[in-house]
């Protein structure tokens, strides 16, 4: 599953689903959008993990729930608990955080 912010709420869908992977973008963001389709891609293979996409500058208090400085920034969480982050264009480095995830 893939969803999209409308609103500030990411701890919310953090604490009701299991397995969550953000991507943080914001609209100029390059990266973030040569990212957003191997995010999505992942997401369709991956229906035990809730995926979100969040605008990093639209959502502040989602932001902070990672150390965000970069973009684009991925973070894994893991029942309700951070876990672990990367700030990357490669494709490979964010497999490596989904499959930290689906190693529970």
């Amino acid at each position: 599953m893939i969803l999209e912010l409308e609103q500030d709420n990411l701890q919310e869908i953090i604490e009701t689903n299991k397995n969550v992977v953000v991507q943080y973008s914001a609209g100029w963001c390059g990266n973030c959008r040569i990212m957003k389709p191997k995010f999505k891609k992942e997401a369709a293979t991956h229906e035990d993990i809730t995926f979100i996409i969040a605008d990093a500058e639209k959502f502040p208090e989602s932001r902070k729930m990672a150390k965000v400085d970069n973009l684009p920034t991925f973070a894994a969480f893991t029942n309700g608990k951070f876990k672990n982050q990367v700030q990357t264009n490669k494709y490979d480095v964010l497999k490596e955080l989904i499959n930290e995830v689906t190693s529970n």
